[in-house]
């Protein structure tokens, strides 16, 4: 493999290879494993780790207290409801049958954006604002196959054609689409108050209203989806809000305020203090460009996974190479899959980290990182399947 990685293909581009059997505590295989690079979204990895440390088997939907025929609530960063996948309804049905609702809103301390993330990703689909109380995935849904159709319905109003490659206002919520596409898209919101209270009065009308602060304690929890299904989806589709709100949940589950940076640093400095290379870590998704980890603290987080929780469960958190996800075209094994693990995508840097099933029956864990190659991404994979293939086979 040594060979491989000083072939002329990777002589301009950064690589990191990692290999550890968990068996036997062996290093299989080290190149520049302790190297710092742009992990994108081998980070999920890291939030995975997070969520599955803080949040019960259920989600919490919200913190809320009963004041007569008013419910006090507070939005835990649940991001379930209503959701374009999930479309859970277990927090709206709960809050209906109240007279009276009041939102606190002032309980999120971070940006609506994560620091490093690209200004131009306004309006594009993997890029929404995150929240304290998400709607809808915080996206609206268009779809264009028999007639225009949105998700919320309401929003059919703001929602106009166009040729221009947009989707929406900068700033605003003018969305658009083209009458050539025949699929659906999906587009953030801008999230201020005039929007939050629309969306409200939509679902409940004159029902809900905002307050930035109250006496009232919300010490009571309701709980919606089980934790498994979020955690599936981020990791198959690789979903960057799913990801950012893991994070504001777990902080939901040790503080009234949320705050996903507190939370990454407490778990750095507790469960995760044991780290060789303590990683430079700022979003839950892998969208920053300010992330830095390297290929040996990815290993060992994969590690505590593999130990902590029970295969199949944690096996099924992941792409399967050959069968779903972001792996249902590569490393389609001759008996079944033999990778399963985390890809990562951003301009010039393509990783993979996770478990390798080999011939003699081995499970191997192995983080793989290519920055700053002047290829096309396609090519790096190939090259990477082709080198985990020759490991499959002869370890």
């Amino acid at each position: 493999m040594e060979k491989s990685l000083d072939s002329k293909f990777y002589e301009n581009q950064f690589t990191g290879f990692m290999v550890y059997n968990p068996r036997t505590k062996d290093t299989v295989f080290n190149h520049n494993g302790n190297r710092y690079f742009t992990p994108a979204s081998n980070t999920k990895i890291f939030t995975l780790f997070t969520g599955l440390q803080y949040l019960p088997e259920q989600i919490p939907a919200l913190k809320y207290a009963i004041d007569g025929d008013t419910v006090f609530i507070k939005g835990t960063g649940d991001p379930s409801f209503l959701h374009p996948y999930f479309k859970d309804s277990t927090a709206l049905n709960f809050i209906n049958s109240f007279k009276t609702v009041k939102l606190i809103t002032g309980n999120y301390a971070n940006d609506k954006f994560g620091p490093g993330w690209a200004w131009e990703d306004y309006d594009t689909y993997y890029s929404p604002e995150r929240s304290a109380f998400p709607l809808y995935g915080n996206v609206l849904s268009i779809s264009n196959t028999s007639g225009l159709h949105t998700y919320p319905k309401f929003l059919k109003a703001q929602t106009d054609y166009t040729n221009l490659n947009k989707r929406r206002d900068f700033n605003e919520n003018n969305f658009y689409y083209k009458l050539s596409r025949k699929d659906t898209i999906y587009v953030p919101f801008v999230l201020d108050t005039t929007m939050v209270k629309k969306l409200w009065n939509d679902l409940l009308p004159d029902k809900v209203e905002l307050i930035s602060d109250s006496s009232m304690v919300t010490d009571q929890t309701l709980y919606s989806i089980p934790a498994d299904s979020l955690y599936k989806r981020m990791m198959y589709v690789s979903d960057n809000f799913l990801a950012e709100q893991i994070l504001i949940l777990a902080s939901s589950t040790v503080s009234d305020t949320l705050d996903a940076d507190t939370i990454r640093q407490s778990i750095l400095e507790n469960q995760l203090k044991d780290l060789k290379q303590k990683p430079k870590w700022r979003d839950g998704s892998g969208l920053s460009n300010y992330n830095l980890f390297t290929p040996l603290s990815l290993v060992q987080v994969l590690e505590k996974l593999y130990v902590e929780i029970p295969r199949e469960r944690l096996f099924n958190f992941f792409p399967a190479g050959g069968v779903s996800g972001t792996l249902k075209n590569w490393y389609a094994g001759v008996d079944g899959p033999y990778v399963f693990a985390k890809t990562g995508t951003l301009s010039s840097a393509s990783t993979l980290s996770g478990y390798l099933l080999t011939n003699s029956g081995e499970v191997l864990i192995f983080s793989f990182m290519n920055n700053n190659y002047n290829t096309s991404t396609n090519k790096v994979k190939e090259h990477m399947q082709g080198i985990l293939e020759y490991l499959r086979e002869n370890y």
